[in-house]
């Protein structure tokens, strides 16, 4: 009986190949071999391919031949499905009408879980994307929105449909994607970015970046409002939560390379002055990161490029006074004189200052950035100026001892010597002590100067230069994918080496790396509409809402 059905579809097809103009005389034919995916694996194989062969002639048959087609794509036999993934695009090569259908169900096979069926229809929506980017496009963004309560496959789905444009959207580049795709890639990433988790949020900033918003600064200024109404969320703040602190680092992240004389960052040194550093002591701290450093770093960056200042003075003050957590005190004059050189007690060692560089680095770069606005303002009360410089000069002889061992040692390093992280690491140690003493003689001149201009220790093109001129004529390597320095803090008692690793947070200039199965992996909306909650984390909302977790799959 099989035997009969497959001789009876190649007759079939032979009768449709053959009819040229008037196939479509012929639906007889073609409603026997929709019928077909009812019968054997090898009738359905066959089906699937006659079907999106002679798709275009039958118009009114179309959706019949859809759903055929797509009783295929959910068979019981992998083969099966595959076959009749492969075979969609072929239904919509001269009928783009049916792209965004076909789109919308291929974005939905995205769940499976055998990695070759995966591969097949993520070539097939390659296929028709060229074909039809618009249409695609649509059909992906439509699966994306669809995402409904509690079905934990639609929440697979969203993720593999965002991840396929953030990667194949930029692969494709505009000599596919036109400026109508585009367009549609912004205005649905907008929509995406309404309800976001921390992965999503970090592809849809990709796409956008790609696109022409990240081109001019009037675009910027778009991706920075947008970035924005994320992470700056004054009345919901609360600096003791680790997670409103990770939303605030990888949001800001995302803003800092918009940043220029075009592009202002006012609006996030407002916020890390009133509610961050103002806060500083209740700022929450997870193991193995060092937030409090992650953060300064993003605001000295930002204060680079920061507009006029409502309340400068108060915002001076904050920094100010966060600064003044990292200067040691200056010992009491003729403290200690009772001891033989090299005698330590307990206390005394105790005593001696471990000193965050990294810190007064980032902190006192923001202070000085915020002054050059209006130097007056240091002055403006004279004992804290007073209280500042004294621990600046102990500050400034204590950093003159470790560059001067610096540049011992890495003076001494053969033109030969390789790399290492470690001689890496004594570089920018020497950057860092060598920008903090050259803002410090500007806060030392009468009256206070705020002129002189240094390049962030952790940018890490300025300390590779210096790199090349101590070791080497090696070429400088792609900045795009190197490592900003660990945090550096000196030990006056480390005889060894005046470099202490402070902790394993090395910063990444290509994205923060949130703490692990927290805000890293899926974040929890508490709220039961999208049902993706019940781990009271905290989300990416215009109004502050908290971050939703993802049921785990």
């Amino acid at each position: 009986m099989s035997t009969d059905i497959i001789e009876k579809l190649y007759q079939n097809y032979g009768i449709l190949a053959d009819a040229k103009e008037d196939i479509s005389k012929h639906e007889k034919e073609y409603l026997e071999i929709l019928a077909a995916v009812k019968g054997s694996d090898k009738e359905k194989r066959l089906a699937s391919q006659f079907i999106a062969k002679f798709f275009h002639s039958f118009p009114n048959l179309a959706d019949q031949a859809i759903e055929a087609q797509f009783d295929l794509c959910e068979d019981d036999d992998v083969a099966i499905r595959k076959q009749a993934i492969k075979d969609l695009p072929t239904m919509c090569k001269t009928n783009k009408e049916h792209t965004q259908r076909i789109a919308d169900i291929l974005a939905q096979l995205l769940q499976s879980e055998d990695a070759t069926e995966i591969n097949v229809v993520t070539n097939s929506l390659l296929t028709i994307l060229k074909g039809d980017p618009k249409g695609t496009l649509a059909g992906l963004f439509s699966q994306i929105h669809q995402s409904t309560d509690s079905e934990v496959t639609n929440e697979i789905v969203r993720e593999r449909c965002i991840k396929f444009l953030a990667t194949k959207v930029k692969q494709l580049g505009r000599e596919v994607i036109n400026k109508e795709a585009e367009e549609l890639i912004i205005v649905e990433c907008k929509k995406i970015l309404e309800d976001v988790v921390a992965e999503e949020f970090e592809y849809i900033m990709e796409l956008l970046t790609w696109s022409r918003l990240g081109k001019t600064p009037a675009g910027k200024k778009e991706l920075v409002q947008l970035v924005a109404a994320l992470a700056l969320t004054p009345d919901d703040w609360h600096p003791e939560d680790p997670e409103y602190i990770d939303r605030v680092i990888q949001c800001s992240q995302h803003a800092l390379p918009f940043f220029s004389t075009q592009v202002d960052s006012t609006q996030f040194v407002n916020f890390f002055c009133d509610h961050i550093l103002k806060n500083w002591s209740n700022v929450a701290t997870t193991e193995g990161n060092d937030i409090k450093l992650e953060l300064l770093k993003i605001f000295a960056e930002m204060t680079e490029f920061c507009g006029d200042l409502e309340n400068l003075q108060s915002k001076v003050d904050t920094v100010y006074d966060v600064l003044m957590n990292y200067l040691p005190e200056a010992p009491v004059e003729g403290e200690g004189n009772d001891k033989k050189e090299g005698e330590k007690t307990e206390d005394s060692k105790n005593a001696e200052p471990s000193l965050q560089f990294s810190h007064v680095e980032c902190t006192l770069f923001a202070l000085h950035s915020l002054c050059r606005k209006s130097p007056e303002v240091l002055s403006s009360d004279q004992n804290k100026l007073k209280a500042l410089r004294l621990r600046l000069q102990y500050t400034a002889r204590l950093t003159q001892g470790y560059i001067k061992k610096l540049k011992e040692v890495t003076n001494s390093k053969k033109p030969s010597t390789e790399m290492t992280e470690e001689n890496k690491l004594k570089i920018t140690a020497l950057n860092t002590t060598s920008n903090i003493n050259t803002l410090i003689r500007d806060i030392f001149r009468t009256p206070p100067s705020f002129k002189s201009k240094v390049q962030l220790s952790f940018h890490t093109k300025k300390s590779e230069k210096e790199a090349v001129t101590v070791q080497s004529d090696e070429k400088e390597t792609d900045s795009a994918g190197q490592k900003r320095h660990q945090p550096i803090t000196f030990d006056k008692g480390d005889k060894e080496s005046p470099v202490k690793r402070a902790r394993s947070g090395d910063r990444n200039i290509k994205m923060y790396t949130p703490p692990s199965g927290k805000y890293s992996s899926r974040l929890s909306n508490t709220n039961s509409g999208r049902g993706r909650g019940g781990y009271g984390r905290r989300d990416f909302r215009n109004n502050g809402a908290p971050f939703r977790r993802r049921s785990n799959y």
